[in-house]
């Protein structure tokens, strides 16, 4: 008996041995792809400059306008040289070139305030122009890799009205931005999730994530520490019930209760593997 479970135990060795190995492969192989910047080319009926960030013309799905906040919803990337990039996509029609991710220069604003280095970047209520994000907003560009303040590298002006009809005057530059676009960390929970379970799937995420998600994975790990918990109490339990009969087998009894810890072990480790997994990816 006391063999099997050492079969047992080495078969879970390499079970959680493969299950690490794969999960290396699976976020080496996610950094390889997102480091890479793929650019695309796009027609437009707009004069586009670079830093804008746009969306697909809502006639023809080959085009690309500039958007503002009030098609968030619909951010498709920035506009950029067709040198930047290392990977471009194109033909001789289009002359628009987009991409979905990276560090590149975008337009923005200070509309929403100064923007300093790592704050999230949205889309403002000037077409094609970016600006701070806050909790109002649900999706965002990217992370600023830089500032603005307003009164320094200013390129241009533009005049808006709130929503007393009052006008603003804001100020227009240029701001690296590492790109990627995603739901937005900082948007206020409006689907009724817990908010210490908003706060650990952002947190493990490093983004939103769906209540969907964010239930499954809680599933997932109450499921996993309790069976792992039951492994744990019925092999102790067992144990100390052995020795009290047969105080002889005492070592052989420790050493079954070992593996018993460490099945429990790798049975919590593989349920937090699978919370990361659905979490992240």
């Amino acid at each position: 008996m006391f063999e099997t479970k050492i079969k047992s135990l080495i078969s879970l060795k390499k079970l959680a041995a493969l299950m690490a190995l794969g999960l290396l492969i699976t976020i080496k192989l996610t950094g390889v792809l997102s480091a890479q910047s793929v650019t695309r080319a796009y027609g437009s009926d707009q004069v586009l400059q670079r830093g804008m960030i746009v969306g697909v013309n809502k006639k023809d799905s080959s085009k690309v306008e500039a958007i503002d906040v009030n098609r968030l919803s619909t951010i498709l990337g920035v506009v950029v040289n067709p040198n930047d990039s290392p990977i471009t996509i194109s033909n001789d029609t289009n002359h628009i070139f987009v991409t979905t991710s990276g560090l590149y220069d975008v337009l923005v604003s200070d509309q929403n305030g100064q923007i300093s280095n790592s704050d999230y970047i949205t889309l403002s209520s000037v077409a094609g122009v970016g600006m701070k994000a806050s909790g109002e907003q649900s999706s965002v560009l990217g992370r600023a890799a830089g500032s603005f303040d307003g009164s320094s590298n200013v390129l241009s002006t533009a005049s808006l009205k709130d929503a007393k009809g009052i006008e603003k005057k804001v100020h227009i530059g240029r701001v690296r931005v590492d790109i990627s676009i995603a739901k937005n960390p900082l948007a206020k929970n409006t689907d009724g999730t817990p908010a210490i379970l908003s706060q650990a799937g952002k947190a493990i995420a490093g983004r939103s994530v769906s209540a969907v998600r964010l239930y499954m994975g809680a599933i997932v790990f109450i499921v996993g520490t309790i069976i792992a918990g039951s492994i744990m109490y019925a092999g102790v339990k067992s144990s100390i019930i052995s020795i009290g009969r047969n105080p002889l087998t005492r070592r052989s009894i420790l050493k079954s209760m070992l593996g018993v810890a460490v099945t429990s072990l790798l049975v919590l480790l593989v349920s937090v593997i699978g919370v990361y997994l659905l979490l992240r990816l």
